[in-house]
């Protein structure tokens, strides 16, 4: 195997380079009332920019330990209701966010130089909501779903195979199958960042605040 000098590979690497980002202008003053439209629009621009996976999002959350974990995710949906995703109520996540019912959410979007940071209280949406979520996925997330026990330990990949490919046996049998411990989760914000990357570092970032009579707007130093 290859030795790498991590150091040196960390000193050769640069962010945002011209000829894959392009780091538009962001006027705050014209940005929407609400944070929704904003990161509407910028998931758009981020989808036609062509930025690989912009549904994937940072999950951060605590135990109750207060310990700290974070994961990547799949953007479920976002509207009035909050930014959804989705998980086993007995995975380490769903755990965690029953004990601590809060969490934070950070999307990047390199090829704008763009991130969008959420966070607030979290909230799990009833049994059939979520199975209406699952069902509505691919027959994939469907079976992995079923083949269950996220976060618990497995022996071998063998017995991971097994389970999978007899999940994937019932996902095609039965599409309507449910996952009793799939639950589709809403995070309600409290506070959504919008940052724009600048190339002399004059980074812009807007802070939408919610106030419970509406949306307040500040400029943070980036």
């Amino acid at each position: 195997m290859a030795q790498h000098d991590l150091h040196e590979l960390l000193r050769s690497l640069r962010v945002w380079d011209a000829q894959v980002t392009e780091l538009r202008p962001f006027d705050p003053d014209t940005a929407p009332p609400t944070p929704l439209a904003l990161f509407t629009n910028w998931f758009a621009e981020a989808v036609a920019a062509g930025q690989p996976e912009p549904h994937t999002m940072s999950l951060a959350t605590a135990d109750e330990d207060g310990r700290p974990d974070v994961r990547i995710v799949m953007l479920h949906g976002a509207d009035a209701d909050g930014w959804s995703f989705a998980t086993h109520a007995t995975s380490r996540k769903g755990r965690a966010l029953s004990a601590r019912p809060y969490a934070a959410l950070a999307f990047y979007w390199p090829v704008l130089g763009r991130q969008v940071r959420v966070r607030g209280p979290v909230t799990s949406a009833p049994a059939e909501e979520s199975q209406a979520d699952l069902h509505a996925r691919s027959t994939g997330a469907l079976a992995a779903a079923l083949t269950g026990r996220q976060s618990e330990e497995l022996s071998s990949t063998e017995e991971l195979r097994r389970a999978s490919d007899a999940a994937w046996e019932r996902a095609r049998e039965n599409p309507a199958e449910p996952s009793p411990t799939w639950t589709l989760y809403r995070l309600h914000p409290e506070t959504v960042e919008f940052f724009q990357g600048d190339a002399e570092r004059r980074h812009v970032r807007l802070e939408y605040r919610s106030t419970g009579f509406g949306w307040s707007r500040a400029l943070l130093w980036p």
